[in-house]
């Protein structure tokens, strides 16, 4: 449609000028044709004479012209009766007796009133306002700087992204002088940063509050710049710039705290360190601790286990302690009558030697082979004493004595016998 309008327009531009340069050429032409047919037909004073002074030239096209002259116009005014408005952009119509009229008129084709009706055509797009915290030849920007609570001068390097409200630019129109960002958005920058910076003072504009100071001055100028149809997106704070004498001072004070806070740091590593070693310390005690008790514990069980095999154990004990007294009270009665026996025996063998050295001996036949009168000797009837093993039935014992104690008597018979 632009081309459509600008083609429209080159051809009405383009018969008005046909139409003025057809009347001049024909005005041109009269001219030279009166001046031939009236180079010889002049008096000597110069003055046309006879009938040609009268007879009329040819007349311009003065028909053709207005007719040309009149579609021209006619074209501009069909060009002129339509508006293209581009991407990007918004329009307000403007007439010439009513002012701006209500409403906006977005991105195409509309058509309006010629020679009445105009088209103010703003851009809606995001928009950056920007300044700078210092003068510089390569940075573009208004340059901005505000008074902190000392009285220092505290340059200032802002960015606002701001555009304008499409709904509202017919009052934008009518009310904000122009152009918007440099005669609105600017002074109001300015304006709120230096009515809050005096809140702060410049160590906490520099480090602590900046961002407190950034969000307090976003809020302001956003409802501030809203009131007027510019909506804001973002407010950035770029950059700083304090006074040379300040920034030095501030920056061996910056070193100083932080030499500080290194020391304190160490500091409470050391701490830390002392912390873990006591609570190391009393985590061996009580390891130490917990293992003496279960130590303790260990060993009650032991005594306990021990004396509840005792109530076992004792009995079995009892019984073979008892068992070697009856088996050392056997030995002694063995002992005592083997001392019995043998006693006995040299009684025999005394009585015997009594007899034999009484009473010789006189028996018949051959003498007994065990001695020359066919008696025993003593040694063989010491030698008829039979070892008794210890036993555990005293009993037993003394039927083995009295038996030997007969085979004794009964071997004295014998020899008596024999003797005899």
């Amino acid at each position: 449609m632009l081309a459509l309008k600008w083609l429209l327009m080159i051809v009405g531009a383009g018969l008005f000028g046909s139409a003025g340069a057809l009347v001049a050429y024909d005005v041109y032409l009269s001219e030279q044709l009166r001046r031939l047919l009236s180079r010889n037909k002049t008096d000597e004073s110069g003055a046309e004479v006879g009938p040609l002074a009268r007879r009329p030239f040819r007349p311009v096209r003065w028909r053709l012209a207005l007719q040309l002259t009149t579609a021209g116009a006619l074209l501009l005014l069909i060009t002129e009766s339509f508006a293209v408005i581009p991407d990007g952009a918004a329009g307000v119509r403007v007439s010439e007796f009513w002012g701006a009229r209500p409403g906006t008129l977005y991105p195409g084709m509309h058509l309006i009133t010629p020679l009445v009706d105009s088209i103010a055509i703003y851009d809606t797009r995001e928009q950056v306002y920007s300044t700078v915290a210092a003068e510089n030849p390569k940075q573009k920007g208004d340059l901005l700087t505000v008074q902190a609570r000392e009285g220092l001068n505290i340059g200032l390097a802002v960015s606002v992204r701001y555009r304008l409200d499409p709904k509202r630019l017919d009052s934008i129109h009518r009310n904000l002088p122009q152009p918007v960002g440099e005669q609105v958005v600017a002074p109001v920058v300015s304006t709120i940063y230096r009515q809050l910076a005096p809140n702060y003072i410049t160590r906490e504009i520099f480090a602590t509050k900046r961002e407190e100071l950034r969000t307090t001055a976003a809020d302001a100028i956003t409802a501030r710049l809203a009131s007027d149809g510019i909506i804001v997106r973002e407010v950035l704070l770029r950059d700083l710039q304090l006074p040379a004498e300040y920034a030095k001072g501030l920056e061996g004070l910056l070193l100083k705290e932080q030499e500080n806070e290194r020391l304190g740091t160490e500091q409470e590593i050391k701490g830390k360190q002392v912390k873990i070693a006591e609570l190391e310390a009393e985590a061996q005690k009580a390891r130490d601790v917990k293992q003496a008790e279960a130590q303790a514990q260990v060993r009650v069980l032991q005594a306990k286990a021990e004396s509840d095999a005792m109530q076992y154990t004792l009995p079995l004990k009892q019984k073979q302690i008892e068992q070697t007294k009856l088996e050392a009270q056997a030995r002694k009665e063995s002992t005592l009558q083997n001392a019995e026996a043998a006693a006995q025996a040299k009684i025999i063998d005394s009585k015997a030697e009594v007899e034999r050295q009484k009473k010789p001996c006189g028996c018949r036949g051959q003498p007994h082979p065990r001695d020359g009168c066919g008696g025993l000797r003593a040694h063989e009837v010491r030698s008829v004493r039979v070892e008794v093993k210890p036993h555990v039935d005293s009993e037993n014992h003394r039927r083995t004595a009295v038996g030997q104690t007969a085979n004794h008597d009964g071997a004295d018979r014998r020899k008596e016998f024999f003797c005899e």
